[in-house]
């Protein structure tokens, strides 16, 4: 078992940049496979990206591609989401999750189904003002 917390959300402007944090107690982080995900009011629950347990693999919503940059440190057990360009649509209830295992590069699911993920953080709110 891992438990996440989140933090570093806040208010912000349609352009700023905004860095989120996950931190992670209970259990070795570099064997998990860590994502965020989005979740904005009367919305389903989005994909925005993922990293490898070692950092050495990612991938991107295509919403959010060239935008925004996962990365990790294990020393610090922590998983960081960097946001650039930030719109208001980027308005969201954000959210990491922690799953045991490799990211299979053939299976969408694998990546992007929350279900899949049986490990999640609180939640941390960002809103990009217009």
């Amino acid at each position: 078992q891992v438990q996440l917390v989140e933090s570093g959300g806040g208010l912000v402007q349609a352009g700023d940049s905004l860095i989120l944090s996950c931190t992670a107690s209970g259990s070795t982080f570099s064997n998990y496979r860590t994502a965020w995900f989005r979740q904005a009011p009367g919305k389903e629950r989005e994909f925005v990206a993922i990293i490898s347990g070692s950092g050495a693999s990612t991938f991107y919503a295509n919403s959010v591609k060239g935008r925004f940059t996962a990365s990790r440190d294990n020393a610090k057990n922590s998983v960081y989401l960097r946001m650039n360009s930030l719109k208001p649509e980027d308005t969201a209830v954000y959210y990491c999750a922690a799953e045991q295992g490799p990211i299979n590069p053939a299976s969408s699911r694998n990546r992007s189904d929350p279900n899949r993920y049986h490990n999640w953080g609180q939640g941390t709110q960002v809103t990009v003002s217009t």
